[in-house]
């Protein structure tokens, strides 16, 4: 039996061009790709299209997912070409040749990583100034507010439920979330105890709720569906129980549903505090 190490391809010997190769068979998978990505689970990533910001929300998702099929696809197809045409054959162990650097190479990887990068960074940034937030909360003093008359609705948390107080209707406070249909919400979320966060997932609304602190979030419903709204930030021992039920209806449902709410809620409306951005205890007096 021979001891000597086996040979190692000699150039010229009908190796292919796996560069050349690889990179058409790189191209030709994301051009199939992209399309599936974009137009079969584009659309099913995202929380639907329920509202303007669930809708934008799910525009962003397509769009981060499409810039990332790319280079998804470059690393599953190289592993793919590795394992098939580059795995080590019986017999003899070969070594490769030793790559010093392709200077060509790792500039072009570190142009493109680099305009990548940014141009997420860019489109983000437009996204939140352009689209006041897409249903996050900005806090008491948000950077883009939308034009033309808004509803505004304050969220109440609290150890472990929400409430729902329209102080365009003389405050009056509710369980259940009604929002009426093609109109433009602002949320005021609140917090009477420790730290919550009001989430909507249909609505593609998600904003904290922090005691003493009024966290502004537009939204503008855009289907008649339920919905569900639950605490997504731990709260205490039953945070996993904290949710209720929401509804978008039509305009002129909605005004017959919170005629209703004033009338039956009287009572409880008159000894509630007035209205107000935050209520009591203030952070630095829940512990008195």
């Amino acid at each position: 039996m021979s001891s000597e190490p086996a040979a190692a391809p000699r150039e010229g010997s009908g190796e292919p061009n796996h560069a050349v190769r690889f990179t058409v068979i790189w191209v030709l998978g994301t051009l199939i790709a992209l399309p599936i990505v974009i137009w079969v689970i584009g659309p099913l990533i995202g929380p639907g299209n329920g509202s303007d910001a669930a809708s934008d929300q799910g525009t962003d998702f397509t769009v981060l997912a499409a810039l990332a099929t790319p280079v998804l696809t470059l690393v599953l197809l190289y592993l793919a070409y590795a394992v098939i045409f580059f795995r080590q054959p019986k017999g003899g162990v070969l070594e490769g040749p030793a790559v010093r650097g392709h200077a060509r190479l790792q500039t072009a990887w570190i142009v493109v990583t680099s305009t990548m990068v940014l141009a997420v960074a860019v489109f983000g940034t437009v996204r939140l100034e352009s689209d006041y937030g897409s249903g996050s909360g900005s806090g008491p003093n948000p950077l883009t507010v939308p034009k033309g008359p808004k509803l505004p609705v304050q969220v109440i948390a609290q150890q472990w439920l929400f409430t729902y107080r329209y102080p365009t209707y003389g405050g009056v406070e509710t369980t259940e979330l009604v929002l009426p249909n093609e109109e433009m919400v602002e949320f005021h979320v609140t917090s009477l105890d420790v730290i919550h966060d009001f989430w909507a997932y249909k609505l593609g609304v998600k904003a904290d709720a922090n005691p003493g602190v009024d966290n502004v979030a537009f939204v503008k419903p855009t289907k008649l569906e339920n919905f569900t709204v639950r605490c997504a930030e731990l709260c205490g021992i039953w945070h996993g129980y904290m949710s209720n039920a929401g509804r978008v209806v039509t305009p002129a449902a909605f005004e017959t549903w919170i005629h209703e709410q004033q009338k039956r809620l009287a009572p409880a409306t008159k000894v509630l505090p007035k209205y107000s951005k935050t209520y009591l205890p203030e952070p630095t007096r829940r512990g008195e």
